[in-house]
């Protein structure tokens, strides 16, 4: 019988990626999606008449600690990927931020307690550093709250390290930097270039000077697969990204270089952060990650952004291109 573990945020663009890499290696998963009255299991949809026999979806809301205490019944391993994540929208209900990525966290984190699991996997956010002080970006690099997202990630680390200090919590925490891949919403700047340069010969975008760090999700994924069976690790943050940098700028011409098209760039006053909040430069040091998980992306961002594409280019009615997601 495999390793039984509980992953929150199931139906989400990374979690659905793990849920399945986590059934494929034998894994027995219970997995909670946020409650909705059509029953749908979000990216995990197309498990929901075939479903096989290791995975248990529980429909429900990380805010309810009734519910949660029951849910991790006899887990061993949970992976908390449920958060509210787009930036943008946290300036307009940033209480709901607070109320999910923070009350949601106490909760899980006092229910996974209380059950006695063997390892608690809390995802952190590359968003929690700020504009880098300096780079590579190392796991001692200060925490800066520059939106009311980043605020309240910043809020559940320090959460998930009380409890790690005053309980004994088994809990790792991993810092992904920008992950992208397939199923990834429009929100964010990936899927949002390849959409708009689709369908038309123009892209409206924010900053073109800012500079990410981007992960192909199967290989965040890994890095959370071994956060869970590492040793030794309890206590640890661990930055998963792939130490390299790339500007919006070059990145939307590397699309359009694999898409074969031309698009004109133009400025959208809309989609800017404001100045003091946005994150200029976000290049991850993943060191820790070599040494403690044996972790190393593998997927070159040629390789990530072309899988992206085939996988929108087949299921570009998921996306409007001519909207601006928050």
């Amino acid at each position: 019988m495999g390793t039984k573990a509980f992953v929150t945020g199931a139906g989400g663009f990374i979690a659905s990626h793990l849920v399945e890499a986590l059934l494929e290696r034998g894994w027995n998963v219970t997995a909670l999606i946020h409650y909705n009255s059509r029953a749908n299991w979000g990216w995990l949809e197309p498990h929901h008449h075939r479903a096989p026999l290791n995975l248990k979806i529980v429909l429900g809301d990380i805010t309810d600690s009734f519910q949660l205490r029951e849910a991790l019944d006899s887990c061993e391993v949970v992976f908390h990927l449920a958060a509210l994540i787009a930036i943008p929208y946290s300036y307009h209900a940033p209480a709901s931020y607070l109320q999910t990525n923070v009350v949601g966290t106490l909760n899980l984190a006092e229910a996974a307690r209380k059950s006695g699991v063997k390892r608690f996997v809390h995802t952190s956010t590359s968003e929690v550093y700020g504009t880098a002080r300096r780079t590579p970006v190392d796991e001692e690099h200060p925490l800066q709250g520059q939106s009311p997202y980043s605020a309240s990630k910043i809020a559940a680390d320090k959460l998930i390290e009380s409890f790690v200090c005053s309980y004994g919590l088994p809990a790792v925490t991993v810092r992904p930097f920008n992950t992208y891949g397939p199923r990834q919403s429009a929100r964010a700047v990936i899927p949002s270039i390849i959409a708009q340069a689709l369908h038309g010969n123009s892209i409206r975008l924010g900053s073109l000077d800012t500079i990410r760090d981007l992960t192909f999700v199967s290989d965040t994924v890994e890095g959370f697969i071994r956060a869970a069976e590492a040793d030794d690790v309890t206590g640890q943050v661990i930055n998963l990204g792939t130490g390299e940098a790339v500007s919006i700028q070059e990145l939307a011409q590397t699309i359009f270089k694999l898409l074969g098209v031309a698009p004109a760039i133009v400025a959208d006053p809309k989609r800017l952060r404001p100045s003091a909040s946005e994150v200029q430069r976000l290049v991850s040091d993943n060191s820790k990650a070599a040494k403690l998980l044996g972790w190393r992306p593998v997927v070159s961002l040629q390789d990530g952004l072309s899988r992206t594409i085939e996988w929108m280019r087949n299921h570009a009615e998921l996306y409007r291109p001519e909207e601006y997601t928050l």
